[in-house]
């Protein structure tokens, strides 16, 4: 059901209008976390919610997609790995099912943008670079998703203040501004650098309708912003996440345990998803293309997925990865999302109202 009757003024921005949605904030598609409760939820509350797609198989994505639609008319969208051998099918899904939006977390080929875009769904890829915003928005794309360095999960070394304003010098299409934000406040810095509206990850965790297990949510409010660490050695790349038994762990053991611990978990993600070892392999590999990873680090890569459900699903901070924007660390509540929207909403209005000049 939707919430739209009783929602506040519209806050709008070129996103909005795009998209449809109310407010210019999106609840990014985090694994094991955008599921269709927290995705209905965002989306009643106007913000743009995204369903994460990669740790379904393609049957759940059907009936996830589904479950959205019987709790919201409020349009949501579908993130999707663009690399996916089932990516095909995947986009049929998303046209078959009328779904509002796509975002991906790798740049779509220009022929898979053009293929959504002919059925009306609106593209929004996640980029980490100034060259890879050019890229997609001169392949179609409708707008682009901007993730700076304090961004959880996979992650650069450019802070968003930094990149933001470089991709909205860059492009004509409307941008999005990810990492590091939790506030009114975080929004109108947003806007007043170009950007069309917020992505948000972990403040959309850190809510009463997320899922996550109330052991873990419990670790992410106990952090300072110190606690929240970027390392390689899960897979390879650059990973921001909190600091937990595992990343210490991983830290400090050598090539053949962290093998060892790969083919482990390998196996479990195999089991669970169905795919087989040649398709696990092939996945790391597309990983490992271009960087110096070992075969440990290429397995990993291939079943992150499994290590995030441990803890984002069974509660296992223990051995879990717990992907983590640093602003975990200035994270004290779990709010609804309803509650987070409007408090948003009304604090970017009053920052704006309380700047120099405003009348």
């Amino acid at each position: 059901m939707s919430g739209a009757a009783a929602a506040p003024a519209a806050f709008a921005t070129p996103l909005t209008e795009l998209t449809g949605v109310r407010h210019p904030i999106v609840q990014t598609g985090m694994g094991w976390v955008a599921g269709p409760r927290l995705v209905s939820a965002s989306a009643n509350a106007g913000a743009l919610g995204i369903l994460a797609s990669a740790t379904m198989t393609v049957e759940q994505l059907r009936a996830a997609v589904r479950e959205v639609k019987s709790r919201t008319d409020a349009p949501f969208g579908v993130n999707l790995r663009a690399d996916a051998g089932d990516a095909a099918d995947r986009v049929r899904i998303i046209v078959e099912e009328g779904v509002r939006v796509a975002s991906f977390a790798l740049a779509p080929s220009k022929e898979l943008i053009a293929r959504l875009k002919d059925a009306g769904v609106v593209v929004i890829p996640s980029v980490g670079a100034r060259r890879h915003a050019e890229k997609v928005a001169a392949w179609g794309a409708d707008a682009v998703m901007v993730q700076g360095g304090e961004g959880g999960g996979h992650t650069g070394n450019v802070a968003t203040s930094v990149l933001l304003p470089q991709v909205v010098d860059a492009v004509g299409i409307p941008v999005i501004a990810a990492g590091g934000f939790h506030d009114g406040r975080g929004l109108v810095a947003a806007l007043a650098y170009g950007a069309a509206g917020i992505g948000m990850g972990t403040r959309f965790l850190l809510t009463s309708d997320s899922t996550v297990p109330a052991a873990v949510k419990a670790r992410y409010l106990a952090a300072s912003v110190q606690d929240v660490t970027v390392t390689t050695r899960v897979d390879g790349l650059p990973h921001r996440m909190l600091r937990t038994e595992l990343v210490d762990s991983l830290e400090r053991s050598g090539r053949t345990a962290s093998l060892l611990r790969a083919l482990r978990h390998a196996s479990a993600f195999r089991k669970e998803s169905g795919a087989s070892w040649p398709e696990l392999v092939r996945d790391g590999l597309a990983m490992k293309h271009g960087k110096d990873l070992t075969w440990g680090q290429v397995l990993l890569a291939a079943n992150t997925p499994m290590l995030l459900k441990a803890s984002m699903v069974e509660g296992r901070t223990d051995l879990g990865v717990m992907a983590s924007g640093q602003v975990a660390g200035l994270i004290e509540d779990l709010p609804s999302c309803a509650e987070l929207v409007g408090r948003i909403k009304d604090e970017a209005r009053a920052t704006l109202q309380g700047l120099p000049g405003a009348g």
